[in-house]
């Protein structure tokens, strides 16, 4: 059985990709586990710096099983205490892990983000789109929400009203009103999208990984912290940065004009 969660490096850039095509990959049990797994794998390996996550085929994540829904299978089985167990232990695992991960993600958008695949392209630091990509939070039009925090990702990347439109229509959006809206960085064309990624994670990844990594911490935590707060945390990973010797390796290659070699000491 092919792994429905595929997992290459390029260099100290990591690709993750949704691997169900023939669903538009859209999430099973089995697709959580491995995408968990995954993540929680990518965590410890300081080589590498920055994370793309896509999708194969023309889909970026169609969300969760409509199958299973009609079907009572799998998440939605087995009455309400299962329901709320496979919530908390199932869909609810993927937004607890990509907060706690301190790698930045790019989510490469290649096609249709429905439901929980919308979602997930919120949790990811920076959003890029191909041409033919579009974006619904339509749990509704299913009688049921968001259940995986999509409502709490979705309202701090565009807004409370926007976030409303999206949840409570089910609409729709294209990459280009996405792009206005703020829900992605900028469109690109759909053969282009993993060049683009690709980029922009390796200018990311030139970076001394500690600092990549704190500097992604510190942008999660000011969303939810008053500046006091941000302020006593910006210092305390300060004092650390400036006593390793990636730092000292930063300074002395931006005078000497050249790349930095870090090794994340």
């Amino acid at each position: 059985m092919p792994q429905e969660i595929t997992f290459e490096t390029q260099g100290n850039v990591g690709v993750i990709t949704f691997n169900a095509p023939a669903r538009r990959n859209a999430l099973s049990d089995d697709m959580i586990d491995e995408l968990v797994m995954t993540l929680g794998t990518i965590a410890q390996d300081q080589a590498v710096r920055c994370l793309i996550l896509t999708g194969a085929g023309t889909s970026f994540c169609a969300g969760g099983s409509i199958h299973d829904m009609r079907d009572r299978t799998g998440y939605a089985g087995g009455g309400p205490v299962n329901g709320w167990r496979s919530m908390a232990g199932g869909f609810q695992r993927i937004p607890r892990t990509f907060v706690a991960l301190d790698i930045p993600v790019i989510a490469a958008v290649n096609g249709p983000a429905i439901g929980a695949g919308c979602d997930i392209a919120a949790m990811c630091d920076i959003r890029i789109a191909s041409d033919t990509a579009s974006f619904a939070e339509s749990f509704i039009r299913l009688g049921v929400i968001s259940g995986d925090g999509g409502t709490w990702f979705l309202t701090r990347a565009i807004g409370r009203s926007r976030a409303a439109e999206m949840t409570l229509t089910g609409d729709a959006i294209d990459a280009s009103t996405a792009a206005a809206w703020g829900l992605v960085s900028r469109v690109v064309a759909a053969d282009t999208l993993m060049q683009e990624a690709m980029k922009t994670a390796q200018r990311i990844a030139q970076h001394a990984p500690n600092s990549i990594r704190m500097a992604k911490r510190l942008l999660r935590e000011a969303a939810e912290h008053d500046l006091n707060s941000s302020l006593e945390l910006a210092a305390a990973m300060q004092g650390v940065l400036l006593h390793t010797e990636d730092q000292r390796e930063a300074v002395k290659a931006m005078l000497e004009k050249r790349p930095g070699v870090f090794k994340g000491d």
